[in-house]
């Protein structure tokens, strides 16, 4: 699938068939996604896979997800990953110190790794959906998941049920328009 075709057909879907996900698509969209852009290589991102079913259910429940996909990713990242990378060697200041994070760049590499699991489903043609971990204390619990890696979301992932599907009524919205979007060398 030609790449601009693969974000166009990109969509929150939530209604899915009990179809599993073949192990060759899973594999390849977790290849994939090790390829995010990530603050000094720290790469601090890391999936945990959920395909058990009653685990399945489990994490639907606590998520409080809807749809009924047959496998689960949970996308997580560590920001001590990311203070430990950048007391090495190549990235200490002068000084001793570590960089000041103005922004919190683990968030931004962690989405973008996000962002290539649900590209990746829809190169498979699969379809999948994020929801944000409302309670990350509990899905870090249920799945055994580090102190120092927070659960920041749920990708749901499996074949469509499109006559199942109903669409967000936020979609009713539309798209904004490019030139509300982009500026160009200034706002």
């Amino acid at each position: 699938m030609e790449f601009e075709e693969v974000v166009r057909k990109r969509q929150m879907i939530r209604a899915f068939k009990p179809d599993p996900v073949p192990e060759k698509s899973l594999t390849r969209i977790l290849d994939l996604a090790q390829h995010y852009p990530s603050a000094g290589f720290s790469q601090g991102a890391a999936f945990v896979v959920i395909t058990e079913p009653k685990r399945v259910a489990r994490v639907r429940e606590l998520n409080r997800l809807r749809g009924d996909a047959p496998l689960l990713i949970v996308p997580c990242v560590s920001e001590k990953i990311y203070h430990d990378r950048y007391h090495e060697p190549d990235k200490i200041q002068p000084d001793g110190t570590e960089i000041e994070w103005p922004v919190p760049y683990w968030h931004f590499d962690v989405g973008c790794a996000s962002l290539l699991v649900l590209l990746g489903a829809v190169d498979e043609g699969l379809v999948a959906y994020f929801a944000g971990a409302f309670r990350p204390d509990l899905l870090s619990k249920e799945l055994g998941i580090p102190d120092h890696f927070t659960p920041v979301g749920v990708i749901s992932v499996g074949y469509p049920d499109y006559q199942s599907n109903v669409p967000s009524p936020s979609l009713k919205r539309g798209r904004r328009p490019v030139n509300e979007v982009v500026r160009f060398q200034r706002w």
